[in-house]
Parts: C-alpha cells; sequence; structure tokens
C-alpha cells in the first residue's frame, strides 16, 4: 500500500535495527485519514471471506481494526491486556510475548462477544515474532470459532513472525513488509 509505506518513509523513525517507531500516525497519534484507507484495504484483500468479527489486541491494534470493521459493517472485539471490574470474569485467555515490552502476558476476551459461529478476521499493527496473532488464534480455537486471516499493518520481514503464521497455515495479509532497516532508512520488501 504505497500510501502507508510512504508515511512509514516520511514519518517513521528506526531505533537499532529491530524496532520502527511510528507513534505519529499509528501507535499514540492516529492519522484518520490514512487508518480509513488501511480499512477499505483490509476489506478488499478479504472480500472473499465469510467475515463475522474482527479480533486484535488493545491498543494500537484497534485504530486499524475499527475502520476495518466500519468498512466491512461488522463488530470488533479487542482482547484486554489487564484485569478490571468491569470485565467478565468469563473469558478465553491466552499468553502472549510482546516483543517491543519484552514481557509476557494474558490476553483475555468475553466468552460473550466469541461464539463457533463466528468467522473471524484478526487485525493487528505490527507483525514481528507471530506470537500476537498465535495468541489472538488461540483465543479464536477456544471459542470454537473459525480463523479466516490476519491482516497486519506493517509486518518486519526479516524477523520469523510472517513466515512461522504461513507456515502454520494462517493467511497473513501485510500492507507493508519492512525487507531491512536501520537508522540510515527503510527498505520495502517487493510485492
Amino acid at each position: 500500500m504505497d500510501l502507508l509505506k510512504a508515511k512509514i518513509q516520511a514519518e517513521g523513525i528506526v531505533i537499532g535495527t529491530d524496532v520502527l517507531k511510528v507513534d505519529s500516525f499509528l501507535n499514540h497519534q492516529i492519522d484518520p485519514v490514512l487508518m480509513n484507507e488501511i480499512g477499505k484495504e483490509f476489506a478488499k484483500l478479504f472480500s472473499d471471506k465469510k467475515i463475522t468479527k474482527i479480533l486484535t489486541i488493545e491498543a494500537s491494534g484497534i485504530a486499524p481494526a475499527v475502520f476495518t470493521g466500519k468498512e466491512l459493517g461488522i463488530p470488533v472485539i479487542y482482547a484486554k491486556k489487564t484485569t478490571s471490574l468491569n470485565l467478565d470474569e468469563n473469558t478465553y485467555n491466552a499468553s502472549v510475548h510482546s516483543f517491543t515490552k519484552k514481557i509476557d502476558y494474558i490476553i483475555r476476551v468475553s466468552k460473550k462477544f466469541l461464539s463457533k459461529d463466528d468467522y473471524v478476521l484478526i487485525i493487528d499493527d505490527f507483525l514481528a515474532n507471530g506470537q500476537a496473532i498465535i495468541g489472538l488464534s488461540e483465543i479464536i480455537d477456544m471459542a470454537g470459532a473459525t480463523l479466516v486471516g490476519a491482516g497486519v499493518v506493517i509486518e518486519k520481514g526479516f524477523q520469523d513472525g510472517g513466515a512461522l503464521l504461513r507456515e502454520m497455515g494462517i493467511r497473513v495479509e501485510s500492507l507493508a513488509i519492512v525487507d531491512k532497516m536501520s537508522e540510515g532508512g527503510i527498505k520495502f520488501k517487493n510485492t
């Protein structure tokens, strides 16, 4: 997606060789015009699939998931990373390792929002090691629902997550695949 790649080139900040900071439009501040186009693109990429729900993890996956849900006219569920008094106790849970935070956390989805009748599209902001999507797919399996695929805004193609998920048989559609990056620049994989 050329618009996204241009935005990454213009505003993305590379830290070291494996962290891409895109907080000016995706991870802290949200560019709604770009998110709208991202939602349209995911809807188009998965137009061949029956989808009844979109699933993501709080917080950075919410914006692209909501715009995709808006485009498809379906609900968006986000897995919560923390417990709270207003979270239903009857939840599906999975453990996920965060690449950027270097911690493990439990994600939770209320059982009332996901059932065996659902066809679920996962939307995530980044794909590095694939653990977020694996955790979300475990929750989908627990519910007896069907995973139709995963839409990723930015995939780090030089890390093993994308290959791992594809080897598992998960359809992954990434809008921008970073092939290499350094403080000198970002190179995208030609797709």
